[in-house]
């Protein structure tokens, strides 16, 4: 699996590199700006994109920029991008190109390797990493919202997990349940937020996540 990484700070971009290549990823390229970035997403048409947000020479929003700019260029582009801190503007933006896997995750999760290379593996295969604590604010934000105060505290709880990526099978195994009562409230949420079934991991994901970011 082919990885281009887009980090800064030497030491990180080092440590992503030893990192991806211990859980056998191909890192093809690892840069330290923006328009280098954009240059090697086009030009190596990776797998996957691991990207810091903020890059030289502004350290605002290069790294976006770049990758949704890469996205247009090679369409469904999957990109995992990382962040110091909940900004939910680049999770909006970022989340508001359904096409390919996307991801955003806070750079203090890359700690954690297993749920990194997870979220690493999930995107390049299509799917949707989201953050804990990206999804705990949107939904934060919308708590006080008609359709979500209809929703039992379980299925909040399996919402935001829902929100993260997760399948029925994974919430299951997290909440010590089965998947045919992970099943029922899934049913449940989309029939109260008035979201259309689906069967599709990624789908349902993006809808709960187009509605939470409406």
């Amino acid at each position: 699996m082919r990885v281009v990484i887009a980090e800064d700070l030497a030491l990180l971009r080092d440590g992503l590199i030893r990192l991806l290549g211990a859980f056998g990823f191909e890192v093809v390229e690892a840069v330290d700006n923006g328009p280098s970035l954009l240059r090697a997403l086009t030009t190596h048409r990776p797998d996957v994109a691991v990207v810091d947000v903020r890059l030289p020479p502004t350290f605002t929003d290069e790294g976006l920029r770049a990758a949704l700019d890469a996205r247009k260029e090679v369409p469904g582009l999957p990109v995992l991008v990382l962040s110091q801190h909940v900004e939910q503007l680049y999770a909006r933006e970022l989340l508001s190109d359904s096409r390919g896997g996307i991801g955003y995750l806070l750079k203090d999760r890359v700690s954690d390797v297993k749920v990194f290379v997870e979220a690493v593996r999930r995107v390049a295969g299509g799917g949707t990493a989201l953050d804990p604590d990206v999804v705990a604010q949107l939904l934060t934000r919308h708590a006080r919202e008609e359709p979500l105060q209809q929703l039992t505290p379980r299925e909040r709880e399996v919402l935001g997990l829902m929100a993260e990526g997760r399948s029925n099978a994974a919430i299951a195994a997290k909440l010590f349940v089965t998947e045919k009562a992970i099943s029922k409230h899934t049913n449940s949420i989309f029939g109260k937020l008035g979201l259309p079934q689906s069967e599709d991991d990624n789908r349902r994901v993006l809808a709960v996540l187009a509605y939470l970011g409406a």
